[in-house]
């Protein structure tokens, strides 16, 4: 009897997912475990694996086409097998939207016949105004009529006004014309009269880069986002407008951390400060347990493992794996398994347990030059750890001002299952293991 081999649900935010290649093509014999195609999620791209023998009948969902859960793919069943009843209860596939079309360019009009002499214009009424040329080689007599914007970058690049040519009104120099001037090579000065003149070539200056640089601009118009954009979306949209949000700040003495991480280095392993945040974050867990549960459908939901997810940034948006188990790791360990779930997870080749659960997540923007901000719950989780930038700040130190190493530590808590207090603790411990690091060793 013909089966429909359904898109399935590969991970806990999955809506729909993205068919990306067929191995398979329609007539082609299948096997039970075999994987006949990949598919994208809003988190990785898993292979979709058939449970049972047969032949491929129909590809329903083209590459490229998104399905909903739990609508059939494919059909596999026996050759010459009847199965359009199948094909008729297939919702509808969503195709991936078409490139905008160019527009179709006007034939060029017929040239206009010689104007008539403008009148002159009345005042206040816009016009044109011819280009002047300044003589190169030596400043026009008296002041050189340029903006001040002008001025000022012409100084910093270095640029004589005397050798630009103005394109503003009644020939003033304008940004633009310092722009354009700087990115010209300086040609060699022609020599005084009764100077001497010198052997060889002039020396020439290189010439100055541009002033302003920008990456090339995105088109613009409405375009569909991806499909883990689009769940980042509805996620934390819900999140925010359903989880009462509070947000509590500590200022975490880093000194020890970066001195251990230096030692560590020297040993030969390579541990980051992000590495001591994941397992503290983890022995918090472990130190108040009441932190370790979620408010799921009115009940507290209690966790007796201490999972610490990890924010890990992607092009088009963000994903979290779970270290499970991260109070029992060797912080050695979470430091590798830090690296390799990063790295999988920047090409999408995470499993579905890798980036399930989860009782807490640390999200670092310190390495991005942040020094402090508010992360949102990524429900049904109660807590979140915003982790800015370690940097050397002067504070009162056993009496003296000196300067130590500093970070700010934010969580931002679900008030319906911890409250302030219990936040405060919770922060407080993982503060104390990060200003003793030693106990992150064990």
């Amino acid at each position: 009897m013909a089966t429909a081999v359904v898109m399935p649900r590969l991970s806990d935010t999955m809506t729909e997912g993205k068919i990306l290649k067929w191995h398979k093509k329609e007539g082609d014999p299948v096997k039970s475990g075999e994987a006949i195609a990949d598919v994208e999620t809003d988190k990785a791209t898993l292979e979709l694996e058939v449970y049972e023998d047969g032949t491929l009948l129909k590809i329903v969902v083209p590459e490229g086409t998104s399905a909903p859960l739990g609508a059939p793919v494919a059909i596999i069943g026996a050759p010459g097998e009847d199965f359009s009843s199948l094909l008729a209860a297939a919702p509808a596939t969503s195709a991936p939207p078409e490139a905008p079309k160019p527009e179709a360019k006007p034939p060029p009009a017929p040239p206009a016949p010689a104007p008539a002499p403008a009148p002159e214009p009345k005042r206040h009424e816009a016009r044109e105004m011819p280009r002047v040329q300044t003589p190169a080689g030596a400043p026009p007599s008296g002041r050189i009529k340029a903006s001040p914007l002008a001025r000022r970058m012409a100084r910093d690049s270095r640029v004589d006004l005397a050798q630009v040519v103005g394109s503003g009104p009644a020939g003033r120099v304008v940004a633009r014309d310092v722009e354009e001037a700087a990115r010209r090579p300086v040609a060699a000065a022609a020599p005084a009269a009764t100077a001497p003149v010198a052997a060889g070539p002039a020396p020439r200056r290189p010439a100055a880069p541009p002033l302003l640089s920008f990456p090339e601009q995105p088109a613009e118009g409405a375009f569909e986002p991806t499909g883990m954009r689009r769940v980042i979306a509805t996620r934390t949209g819900q999140a925010w407008a359903e989880v009462p949000h509070f947000f509590l700040v500590v200022d975490v003495d880093m000194e020890s951390c970066a001195a251990l991480r230096e030692e560590l280095k020297e040993l030969g392993s390579a541990v980051s400060l992000n590495d001591f945040v994941l397992k503290a974050a983890a022995l918090g867990l472990r130190k108040v347990p009441e932190v370790n549960r979620s408010f799921v459908e009115g009940k507290f939901l209690q966790h007796g493992h201490a999972d610490v997810g990890m924010a890990v940034a992607l092009p088009d948006g963000l994903v979290t794996p779970v270290l499970h188990d991260a109070d029992l790791l060797p912080l050695g360990q979470i430091a590798a398994l830090a690296r390799d779930f990063a790295e999988r997870a920047r090409s999408k080749r995470l499993k579905p347990e890798e980036y399930s659960g989860g009782s807490v997540t640390v999200s670092n923007l310190g390495m991005f030059g942040v020094d402090q901000f508010f992360a949102v719950i990524n429900p049904p989780q109660s807590a979140i750890l915003a982790v800015g930038k370690v940097l050397a700040r002067p504070v009162v130190w056993e009496g003296q001002v000196v300067a130590r190493q500093r970070m700010w530590l934010s969580l931002s808590g679900d008030h319906r299952a911890i409250d302030g207090a219990l936040g405060a603790r919770y922060l407080g411990a993982v503060r104390e293991a990060l200003e003793r690091p030693v106990a992150l060793m064990v």
